[in-house]
């Protein structure tokens, strides 16, 4: 007799599985890519390894800081700031403003979206405006083999309602794993 009971629906979301034939469709479609691949926007190269740890960072960052699946901007409002009536000394507003300033300093740092964290790694130790650009278009091109449409990016895939932190996790992995396997080693870069 069949089973006719429904199956319990899990409360876990399960990450986005990337497979080594993503890998491989990927591969194919930087090898037809129009422009170069692993060329930044200051016209040089750089090694899949440098855009690899450019990933890992992002992880990391998302991590630390937390991922949302949107940028979100904290937005003040006028009743947030200093009073400013007459009856307030000079000593007393000063007070306020430091108090506010002081406040926005200390505030948690607020999750970051997928695009936002690789921006913001490129600032940092870990990578540059170069890496950033080579890494969103390596996810891009793991987006269009994964999903299969030569439209897809990985901003807007991120950006889906369902999507969650271990998928964004899942998508850096493969992009530095993708960047390791296929991108240009030290002396191809350095040439």
């Amino acid at each position: 007799m069949p089973n006719t009971t429904t199956p319990a629906l899990s409360t876990e979301t399960t990450a986005a599985v990337f497979t080594a034939e993503t890998l491989r469709t990927a591969a194919g479609l930087t090898a037809d890519a129009y422009r170069p691949v692993w060329t930044g926007p200051s016209g040089e190269e750089s090694t899949g390894e440098a855009v690899a740890r450019h990933l890992d960072a992002t992880i990391a960052l998302l991590h630390r800081d937390g991922w949302a699946r949107t940028t979100n901007y904290r937005i003040t409002h006028s009743e947030d700031l200093p009073a400013d009536d007459d009856k307030m000394t000079v000593k007393d507003m000063l007070r306020a403003l430091m108090r506010l300033i002081r406040d926005e300093t200390d505030a948690p740092a607020s999750p970051l979206s997928l695009h936002t964290a690789l921006n913001r790694v490129g600032q940092g130790d870990h990578g540059d405006t170069d890496t950033a650009w080579i890494a969103g278009t390596v996810l891009d091109f793991v987006i269009r083999a994964h999903t299969g449409s030569d439209a897809a990016r990985s901003a807007p895939w991120s950006e889906r309602q369902h999507r969650t932190h271990a998928d964004i996790t899942a998508l850096l992995t493969v992009g530095a794993e993708f960047a390791r396997a296929y991108g240009p080693g030290q002396e191809t870069a350095a040439a």
